[in-house]
């Protein structure tokens, strides 16, 4: 009875399990590419159930926040970037350490705690929400946790991603709106480390931006472009067999009489008897049509730098994170494969049926290959990377035009900022995304 009610308890646990799909995400894409917002954020709301597991719900905060903040909705979106960092703090205070079920079943058993890149994300669209909205204050408070943040991660970790030199760079922005220029030059030489230690796996360098000598004379507009989408993270499987250590690859097959790849990695696991299988994940680049982008302004021509990559991001966390999973994996495949055989054998003896054996072993099988899954939840309404520009202008009102190019240098798009307010002395923050 006990042994009925543990595997019951597998099940149950295993079901509550969910993560995006490939399918889904790319979906939620189509409508952002399209410039659709708003469409794409209730596309969110309405297949929160069945994507995403109930004590995900972070998740889904930050895939909605950042489809609201470029839909021009910075309220509803900082709301939801607000609920994303409280749970992540109660995350954090509870210990994200393997539970059972991560080491049983999956590691979707699991709350999803963002990657490091995720998190310092969060304070930077709450920075440019509270900009949005005319609150330098606001924008400082969210600077400085950012800062915070990236200390203790650099203080943590001496490899991998360690610091963020884009975040770094928009922090000393916003000290220096503040007025607090000892914040912004600590923070500014931050960013020229972090460009020099990490720009080459980030793919990134320093930007370089003209100040005039007279600046204070003009005002300054500062143009972030958000362009592409983040590289998806998707499942993978291996299979290997038990008894000849022969690794049979099935990387998602699409198709198998029209039979689900999951199914159909079950059903080889138990058929194959002693095959386990493996599930890990991995990112899958996205194409996008934009490659550049410059703004005209006062008569000139102003070209946007690249300033942060976060599809190079994720591949970092990805590369960190792999000897872990892999680790995590080949654990669960042999407990698996142990309680298989374990099952077999106490049937076979209680039976005296080496049938009623084997279908038990089997049905084991098929339930461990069954429950492989590999996490693939992720922060996926991103953009690949921003491109951005300071230029001074002179006060008043001014039409600003950000002319979006292809590969080949052809204009293949535009968006006009109209009658954008700039004072003398002062300084305008815009943003506009593409996912085309």
């Amino acid at each position: 009875m006990k042994a009925r009610v543990y595997w019951l308890g597998l099940v149950l646990l295993c079901s509550a399990c969910a993560a995006p799909s490939l399918r889904y995400k790319t979906e939620v894409n189509k409508l952002a590419a399209a410039g659709k917002f708003k469409e794409a954020d209730a596309l969110v709301v309405s297949k929160q159930k069945k994507m995403y597991a109930n004590h995900d719900y972070a998740l889904v905060y930050l895939d909605r926040a950042a489809l609201l903040h470029d839909a021009d909705d910075p309220v509803q979106s900082d709301r939801l970037l607000d609920l994303a960092q409280q749970r992540i703090t109660d995350l954090y205070t509870k210990s994200v350490t393997a539970s059972v079920g991560k080491i049983l079943i999956n590691d979707l058993t699991t709350p999803y705690y963002p990657a490091a890149y995720e998190r310092a994300l969060t304070c930077f669209y709450r920075a440019m929400n509270f900009l949005q909205r005319g609150d330098v204050i606001g924008a400082g408070v969210e600077a400085r946790r950012a800062v915070f943040f990236l200390d203790h991660l650099r203080g943590s970790k001496k490899s991998g991603y360690n610091d963020d030199p884009f975040i770094q760079y928009v922090a000393s922005l916003i000290f220096e709106s503040l007025g607090q220029l000892s914040d912004a030059r600590i923070a500014r030489q931050n960013a020229l480390n972090a460009y020099a230690n990490l720009g080459g796996s980030l793919k990134v360098s320093a930007p370089e931006f003209h100040v005039p000598g007279n600046a204070s004379e003009f005002g300054e507009v500062i143009i972030f472009h958000y362009n592409g989408r983040i590289s998806l993270k998707k499942n993978q499987t291996t299979q290997i067999a038990w008894d000849r250590a022969l690794t049979l690859i099935s990387t998602e097959r699409e198709s198998r009489s029209g039979m689900d790849p999951q199914v159909a990695n079950a059903l080889d696991a138990g058929f194959l008897g002693h095959a386990i299988t493996l599930a890990y994940p991995v990112l899958e680049p996205q194409t996008f049509l934009i490659a550049s982008s410059a703004v005209q302004a006062n008569g000139q021509l102003y070209h946007l730098q690249k300033v942060a990559d976060f599809a190079a991001a994720a591949r970092m966390d990805l590369d960190e994170n792999l000897p872990g999973i892999w680790l995590r994996t080949i654990t669960r495949a042999i407990a698996k494969q142990i309680a298989a055989e374990q099952a077999r054998q106490a049937v076979k003896s209680a039976t005296k049926d080496d049938s009623w054996g084997n279908l038990a072993g089997l049905a084991l099988n098929i339930f461990g290959a069954a429950t492989e899954k590999a996490d693939t939840r992720q922060w996926f309404t991103l953009p690949a990377e921003v491109h951005m520009t300071r230029i001074f202008v002179a006060p008043g009102q001014q039409d600003i035009r950000l002319l979006l190019r292809d590969g080949y240098g052809n204009i293949v798009g535009e968006k006009v900022f109209e009658q954008v307010q700039v004072k003398k002395g002062g300084r305008v923050f815009l943003h506009f995304r593409t996912a085309y």
